[in-house]
């Protein structure tokens, strides 16, 4: 359990490290070209989320999401007291390597974003963004296992240019996004909504998922993820 409970601090860590510091670096050097940036940005964390995936999915199940942790409670797979941990060292993790990324770029560790994000069709981006993430994680585990860290890796990637929101589809990194004034910041305003939007998202995936591919089909990764 608390290895379990570490891989979740330390990957989250490390992820949202990578979509603020990749961010930070991205609008710094893309001289104002917007779409640079962000596809620097989104190549970061497809990158970053197929190594840590790789990583650490046998030992936690790799969420790194409390979108994650909430659906793979409702399967059963992660028994109530481990959502919670994991929820929270998701948080804590994270958190931290939001600060990480300031202290490497000699910006204010401590920071509130004021980047608007609100509206129907971020909400919509954020709902649909998270939907996906959960089928696509419900049925490359059900069908094609061995693809689970390329294909989430993949779909974040996409999602970033598909959605309008960019594709945060996390509620941690949300709440986290809303401590950097950056290029990835999001002002704590609007992280309710965008939360509320995320596990709406999530459950819809869910409940199709089980529909699509079988109520039995696991959103877990790897035994790692079944009930401790």
């Amino acid at each position: 359990m608390r290895r379990a409970v570490a891989a979740e601090a330390v990957g989250s860590f490390f992820l949202f490290a990578t979509v603020v510091g990749s961010g930070i670096m991205a609008e710094t050097l893309s001289g104002g070209n917007v779409a640079l940036a962000l596809l620097a940005n989104a190549l970061a964390t497809g990158a970053i989320l197929f190594v840590l995936i790789a990583m650490l999915g046998p030992v936690s199940g790799a969420h790194f999401n409390p979108a994650v942790t909430l659906v793979t409670m409702l399967d059963r797979a992660t028994a109530p007291r481990t959502a919670m941990l994991f929820v929270g060292a998701q948080l804590v993790g994270g958190i931290a390597g939001v600060w990480a990324a300031h202290l490497m770029f000699d910006l204010p560790i401590m920071q509130i974003s004021q980047h608007g994000r609100t509206g129907a069709g971020q909400w919509a981006g954020e709902f649909v963004a998270t939907f996906g993430l959960i089928l696509t994680i419900i049925g490359t585990v059900r069908h094609r296992p061995g693809w689970i860290a390329p294909a989430v890796a993949l779909y974040i990637t996409a999602a970033y240019w598909f959605t309008s929101s960019t594709s945060f589809a996390n509620p941690a990194i949300t709440v986290a996004r809303s401590l950097s004034d950056s290029f990835a910041g999001i002002a704590p305003v609007d992280v309710p909504a965008f939360v509320a939007a995320q596990l709406a998202g999530a459950l819809a995936g869910w409940l199709l998922g089980r529909w699509l591919f079988g109520a039995d089909a696991a959103v877990g990764l790897d035994d790692a993820m079944t009930e401790r």
